[in-house]
């Protein structure tokens, strides 16, 4: 369950999660309520007004259709229909009063505009503004939801432009706010920048039915951190983004960045004109890009750090404002990880279009091995420390399961601590 003011389900079907909320949408146990509820107008069916009573404690006029499957009619009472035809996000109630009533509602505009390409009208856009404070209310975890709502879908780089327009960029992301006043990006600008660049090359990859973790735009924001904070040779960057993708090769990736001719984006701060370096220096120049990347990664989790961050740009938000959690910077670590460690074994870097499904399933299979052999070795140690005789009989034919023997252990039980060699069972009876 997410949500206080009004509660909705995770339901998780297959890979797909789908929010569920109840018919009632209005929040009586919270406090007072701000709403408009119409007297019933005479001669109007009552089905008719549930519906339509229902429909006005909504959101968007978007949101605020009903589909009949059984009539195969679709209830359109907030001139949701036309709004879709005009690609506008508007909200049902009087903006000012719908945001005072759930400040979540500021968030949801800024997502479906983005993914779907919308526009905020007039009204709502200025109550956004007026109620940006609000979102301070909600907690880190819903925060972190609604972000990732809007990172993950492949709406990413529209997100942060809205996010940037309308302001709430200062208060969720307020490193990142700092960054485009460092470099007068304008609120109205349409021209890009390396961060807006990074996510929308990562939009590329994504769907609103195939998103990515949160880890990875995560690490995104502090790839780019990083960048900024300590600009780099276009070619360290380029080896250390290869040796991430090929899983820690860094030879490989020195081999491959080496030939690579296209010139990079002369307008981005975070890259310094190219020098030449010799290898050596080149890979210590690596290392320290994943350094300083695994650092980013902890001030992004840091308050104090956001807060000492913002106070180093008069001009910049004073928010300090942090929401992802501690596991966040532990699973973006992961991803970078490689590159300090080494190749990783086994690992199957992918080359062009296609995957070579054969050195996947053979990777696989010596991992499946692998980790049956350390589950064997487990139970056996268990039983050996317990003394309870419990050891692995034969495979089952599919080759994948075991079968453990637990006879040993009921006797023990029952107090039968015997001969269990070969004769002890024949003599009681026992499988031989």
């Amino acid at each position: 369950m997410v949500g206080r003011r009004f509660p909705i389900c995770h339901v998780h079907v297959g890979d797909t999660i789908v929010e569920v909320s109840s018919f009632s949408t209005r929040a009586s146990r919270f406090g007072r309520v701000l709403s408009l509820d119409p007297e019933k107008p005479d001669g109007c069916d009552e089905k008719d007004y549930i519906r339509w009573k229902n429909c006005m404690q909504r959101d968007f006029t978007i949101n605020g259709l009903m589909f009949d499957p059984y009539a195969k009619l679709v209830y359109d009472y907030t001139d949701g229909v036309n709004d879709i035809r005009k690609a506008k996000v508007r909200t049902i109630k009087p903006a000012n009063l719908s945001f005072a009533e759930d400040c979540a509602r500021i968030l949801r505009a800024v997502r479906i505009a983005a993914r779907l390409g919308f526009r905020i009208s007039k009204e709502t856009a200025l109550a956004v503004k007026r109620f940006s404070a609000s979102i301070l209310r909600l907690d880190r975890g819903r925060l972190l939801m609604e972000v990732n709502y809007m990172m993950a879908y492949g709406s990413a780089e529209d997100s942060l432009r809205l996010l940037w327009k309308l302001g709430l960029l200062d208060i969720l992301l307020p490193v990142q706010a700092a960054y485009l006043v460092r470099i007068g990006f304008r609120r109205r600008d349409k021209k890009g920048n390396m961060l807006l660049s990074l996510f929308s090359n990562l939009d590329k990859h994504l769907a609103p039915d195939r998103p990515c973790h949160d880890s990875l735009w995560f690490s995104i924001l502090a790839f780019h951190q990083a960048l900024f904070e300590q600009p780099r040779d276009p070619l360290v960057v380029a080896v250390f983004s290869l040796a991430v993708h090929n899983g820690g090769d860094l030879s490989e990736a020195l081999g491959i960045a080496r030939r690579i001719n296209k010139q990079h984006e002369s307008s981005f701060c975070e890259l310094l004109e190219p020098g030449f370096l010799d290898s050596s220096v080149l890979i210590d120049d690596v290392m320290s890009l994943a350094a300083s990347i695994r650092s980013a990664l902890v001030h992004l989790t840091d308050e104090y750090f956001v807060s000492q961050a913002m106070a180093k740009y008069p001009k910049a938000p004073h928010s300090n404002l942090v929401f992802f959690p501690w596991q966040l910077y532990l699973r973006g670590c992961k991803i970078f990880d490689c590159v300090q460690d080494g190749k990783e074994e086994g690992f199957v870097p992918k080359h062009g279009p296609k995957l070579d499904k054969r050195a996947v399933w053979i990777n696989r299979t010596r991992r499946a091995q692998h980790l049956r052999k350390l589950r064997t070795e487990a139970r056996c140690a268990i039983a050996r420390d317990l003394n309870t005789g419990i050891r692995p009989t034969a495979m089952t034919g599919d080759g994948h399961r075991k079968q453990w023997q637990t006879t040993a252990l009921n006797e023990k039980k029952a107090g039968n601590d015997g001969d269990w060699t070969v004769a002890g069972r024949k003599q009681r009876g026992g499988r031989q």
